[in-house]
Parts: structure tokens; C-alpha cells; sequence
């Protein structure tokens, strides 16, 4: 624990120079006497450490005294530091890991790398989920990356949408996809995509899980999307949009959609756009029109207008039965 925190102490000072006691210490989390301890015993190991008293002082290394990473550059410096994502780590349970990793490369690197790998943290941040999108709950996530890290097979409980499942699989790989989290395992040695908010309980076991010597997770995540785009049921639906609450239906069906929606021709009594959308799963279409509200309009297929009406006869029954109630 001490030797962890006397190079974090170390890392530090290389990282931004001149700190005080009190400023090390709310860092590392300790007193500010541990801080006066752990300089003394650095001191004393030969580290160039020293204290400048005085109202401007604090504790600094000595001038050029550093390790150095060699032979990366500018731009490589720069994608290090774009590429790390705080909120999927934590996630994985490697929070404090990927923090302590990105300090250390963050000391090594020479003046000028780490002047522009900070700035690019300070300019630019990565989130990985949507707007609107509350993230999903992943309490087994850790339970699967150590089975994924470790090469073990997991027996998991599974939920395809009827109930749990229990199964065991040959963990292959994780992805993290558009703030989402998959399991990329192999059943009866075929590859498969498991979502990993739908694994209800994950164990992993003592046995040595079977991995192909030609798998590669990132050719079989290009090529398994693209399947499912090609494969998945799809719906065309035509509507009607108030031009300003484009935003809403977007929300609901997806920025894509719209992208790649028709327009169709002709006048609105009330100025609204008339659109032809292709959507996926329909099953799912109508709910998730309705979720749009009251300025989007759908004027067929018949089958999806009439179960939308259906959906929303049912939210206001509802709601007048509650207010009946509370009356």
C-alpha cells in the first residue's frame, strides 16, 4: 500500500511539478504529516526530492529528474489520451486502474507530449451513451471480464425476454457499443452475442474455456453487425411531423432513420412534413411512435396506426382511473 502510494506521490510530481504537503495529501488521501513521512523516506532511497520553505514553497524533484517513454509522438500521445474511457472502466472495475495507468504514462512522456496530451483532456471528453439514455444496470459485468480476462468458462443465467435461461458458454470477448455492453461467447462452438444487462447471475468456473486460434473479436463484431442490419425485420411507416418537433421523433426512432427518411410530396393543410420512415423490429413501432407525442401522426400502415390508438386509448384510461381514484 505505501509503496503504491510513495510512486503515485512520485508520479505526481514529475505530472505538475511544485506541490505543497496539504495539496499531495488531499491527492493521495492520507495526512499531511504521511506526505512529510513518505518525502523523507523517498529522500532517503536517493530520489532528488526536496521542500522549498516559504509562502510560495512545496515539494518538487529536482529539474530533468523523470523517466521518459520513448519514441511516441505527438499524435500518438494525443489518441493515448482521447482513447481512454473513465465511465466503461469503472464499469469493468478498472476505475482506479485506468487512472493510476494514464498518470504514469502522463509523468513519463517528455514537456512538449505532455502539454498537448493534457490539453486534449482538457478540451475533449468521451461519452459513450446517448442522450436520454439512462445506463443499464450490468451488476454481473466485473463476473464476466474476469471470466473473459482469465480464459475460464461461465455458466450464466440468461434472459432472452421468457425467462432465464441457464447456459454455459466459452467467453471470446466484451464490447462496449454505443454505451451497451455484449458478451461475445461461444455455444455448441458457434460464436454468440449475449447483452450483458440481460445476464441474471454469472459464475465462473475452474475449467479452461475453448478459444478458436483464429478467432478475432473485432472482425467478428464488424461482421455480425453487419448481419444483424441486413437481417433484422423492418417496417416502412408514413407520417406526418411538425417541422419542429423533428427533434422527438428522432428521439424516438433514432437519428438514422430520419437521415435516411423519404419525403414525400405533396401540401399540409398545417405546414407538417410528410415522411417515409424504415424502422426496425415492428413489433416494437408502435410504442415507440407513440413516445414521439401528440405532433407526430402516423398515417399508415393501417395495422400500426390502429395499434398505436390502442396503446394510447389504454395510457388514458389509465390516467383517468387514477384521478378518478385520487378524487
Amino acid at each position: 500500500m505505501r509503496a503504491s502510494r510513495l510512486v503515485s506521490l512520485l508520479l505526481l510530481l514529475q505530472t505538475r511539478g511544485q506541490l505543497t504537503a496539504a495539496e499531495l495529501a488531499r491527492e493521495l488521501e492520507v495526512s499531511v504529516r504521511t506526505i512529510h513521512r513518505d518525502v523523507e523516506a523517498l529522500a532517503e532511497s536517493g530520489v532528488p526530492i526536496y521542500t522549498e520553505r516559504g509562502p510560495h514553497g512545496g515539494i518538487r524533484l529536482v529539474d530533468g529528474y523523470r523517466t521518459r517513454l520513448t519514441g511516441l509522438t505527438g499524435d500518438e500521445a494525443e489518441a493515448l489520451f482521447l482513447s481512454g474511457l473513465p465511465g466503461p472502466a469503472a464499469e469493468l472495475g478498472l476505475g482506479t486502474v485506468v487512472a493510476a495507468a494514464r498518470l504514469k504514462v502522463l509523468a513519463a512522456l517528455p514537456t512538449e507530449l505532455r502539454g498537448r496530451a493534457t490539453r486534449l483532456v482538457e478540451r475533449f471528453h468521451l461519452d459513450a451513451a446517448g442522450w436520454f439514455q439512462a445506463g443499464e444496470a450490468v451488476p454481473h459485468l466485473a463476473t464476466v471480464s474476469e471470466a473473459v480476462w482469465e480464459g475460464r468458462r461461465l455458466a450464466i443465467a440468461y434472459d432472452r425476454g421468457d425467462g432465464p435461461t441457464d447456459r454455459t458458454v466459452d467467453p471470446l470477448g466484451l464490447v462496449l457499443k454505443a454505451g451497451t455492453w455484449y458478451l461475445v461467447g461461444a455455444a455448441e462452438g458457434q460464436p454468440r452475442t449475449y447483452r450483458v444487462s440481460r445476464i441474471h447471475d454469472a459464475r465462473v468456473l475452474d475449467e479452461h474455456a475453448a478459444r478458436p486460434a483464429d478467432f478475432d473479436l473485432s472482425s467478428y463484431w464488424a461482421e455480425s453487425s453487419a448481419a444483424y442490419e441486413r437481417e433484422a425485420p423492418r417496417i416502412d411507416v408514413e407520417l406526418r411531423v411538425r417541422p419542429d418537433r423533428l427533434g422527438d421523433l428522432s428521439v424516438a426512432v433514432g437519428e438514422r432513420a430520419i437521415r435516411v427518411a423519404e419525403r414525400l410530396p405533396g401540401s399540409d393543410p398545417e405546414g407538417w412534413l410528410h415522411l417515409r420512415l424504415t424502422l426496425d423490429w415492428p413489433a416494437e413501432v408502435p410504442a415507440r411512435l407513440l413516445a414521439a407525442g401528440p405532433d407526430v401522426e402516423v398515417l399508415g400502415p393501417p395495422e400500426v396506426r390502429d395499434r398505436i390508438a390502442v396503446l394510447a386509448s389504454g395510457v388514458a384510461e389509465r390516467y383517468r382511473a387514477v384521478g378518478t381514484a385520487a378524487g
